[in-house]
């Protein structure tokens, strides 16, 4: 699956336009209907996905961009009070949307809840528990900094079934379109013999399981870290293992594996503990390297997640690395193209129309092709996110206020401020922000979730 996506009016313009010159007896409503059929086409993960969820870790293309307004226009902004606000536990883990429901993860006097909640109302419509500590069997460090599961779950459009994971390694998977029904589960400390992560420079850390499942045709892929291979793909039906990577890396604490094509090869990236690593997912080379690049940081901690433009990989973490860095990956090769010195430690970088955005402390733009920073502001902390919009606005989550900002589309030379709301929650943004169906869900670490409505009502 390519990761470049459509984003912004000009390139829904455009592709009405190509579509006008092939198609010139269509009408206007028509062409502009046709071309976002394109555009939303693009952003597919699997057969039965649809534009309007975010099922998954970093939204339907696990890039942090979507099609759908900001609502600036529509004049959702200043967004006042929230639709509504839900208590779901504590936890890291980000909500994710799928057909017109809302699932998070979050955890509570020793058990992880998974509740299923009406995107409209916030109405709870079922939930499953089970018991799990606090912390992860090995946990080492900065325990007052995050508590309960960091895991996103992951929908399948195509199954009905959800996946998710909690910091002690249990992975499981429910029938989301029959209560939450439990249909498989497993706990990857105790199946591949997962010990505690080694020291790798500044003190030992280990956080336990963080990144996401990715749900990846019939398959669902993990990292668990194990001396029998960084990556596993279970069967998204049964939970059988279909292949382990070459790579015995033990796991990294980010927040997913992200899919991208290499030279026509269908691959995943992730952090491992040392490196970036780009696996192979083509028949009969599933689990094979394709290439590596080394990047470790102080503790362990890589939590951005890997960014892919094209053929390129754009990394970025704190500490003792405190890069940003794009990197070329072909076949047995990983090649850096720039590095600079900017950085985020929990928001991966995202990328829109040649442009980069990066949110820790400040939120910044720098220029794809070189690197170069074009403006930076705001005020953000270190738990920043953010996402891009379709009609050009990134909508900033961090030090418990949401801000709307003009992407470089609309501000090329300077950062420009819109809309922001006052304090939100009582705790870290560490989770990111989802945007589905015109609603935007915020959530903090003590578990307040906010939903925004972003479009008029019908």
């Amino acid at each position: 699956m390519s990761a470049v996506l459509l984003t912004g009016r000009q390139r829904l313009q455009h592709q009405a336009a190509q579509v006008e010159r092939r198609h010139g007896g269509l009408a206007r409503p028509a062409l502009v209907a046709l071309a976002g059929l394109m555009v939303a086409a693009t952003w597919l993960s699997g057969p039965a996905a649809r534009a309007a969820d975010w099922p998954g870790w970093r939204g339907p293309a696990h890039n942090s961009t979507t099609p759908e307004s900001s609502g600036w226009e529509e004049g959702a902004w200043p967004l006042g009070q929230p639709a509504w606000t839900r208590q779901v536990g504590v936890g890291a883990t980000s909500p994710i949307v799928a057909e017109g429901r809302v699932y998070v993860l979050g955890w509570d006097a020793g058990a992880d809840t998974v509740r299923c909640l009406d995107a409209a109302t916030g109405e709870e419509l079922w939930r499953q528990q089970y018991p799990c500590p606090e912390y992860g069997r090995f946990h080492h460090g900065d325990e007052g900094m995050y508590h309960g599961p960091s895991s996103t779950p992951s929908f399948d459009g195509e199954t009905g079934l959800l996946y998710t994971l909690s910091l002690d390694g249990d992975l499981r998977c429910w029938n989301a379109r029959a209560g939450g029904e439990a249909v498989w589960a497993l706990n990857l400390y105790d199946a591949f013999g997962v010990g505690q992560r080694p020291p790798v420079g500044g003190g030992l850390r280990d956080y336990g399981y963080t990144t996401a499942p990715l749900v990846w045709r019939d398959w669902v892929i993990v990292e668990v870290g194990s001396t029998e291979g960084n990556l596993m793909a279970f069967d998204k039906r049964t939970g059988e293992r279909r292949w382990a990577s070459q790579c015995t890396d033990p796991a990294g604490h980010s927040g997913g594996p992200i899919p991208l094509r290499v030279q026509g090869i269908d691959c995943v990236a992730v952090f491992t503990l040392r490196q970036l690593l780009v696996v192979r997912l083509d028949a009969g080379h599933e689990g094979e390297t394709l290439a590596t690049y080394p990047w470790q940081t102080d503790y362990g901690i890589n939590v951005p997640s890997p960014t892919v433009v094209d053929d390129c990989v754009v990394l970025t973490s704190g500490y003792n690395r405190s890069r940003l860095a794009r990197i070329r990956v072909a076949p047995d090769e990983a090649t850096l193209v720039w590095e600079k010195r900017v950085f985020s430690v929990v928001g991966s970088p995202v990328y829109a129309d040649g442009r980069l955005y990066l949110a820790y402390g400040q939120l910044r733009c720098l220029d794809y092709e070189s690197g170069e920073q074009l403006w930076a502001g705001g005020t953000f902390g270190d738990d920043a996110s953010c996402l891009v919009t379709g009609d050009g606005r990134v909508l900033v989550w961090g030090k418990r206020r949401l801000a709307l900002v003009e992407s470089a589309q609309h501000s090329p030379d300077a950062y420009r401020e819109l809309a922001a709301t006052g304090q939100l929650g009582a705790a870290y943004g560490w989770p990111h922000p989802a945007l589905a169906d015109g609603r935007l869900y915020v959530k903090d670490l003590a578990g307040n979730l906010f939903c925004f409505v972003l479009k008029p009502p019908p």
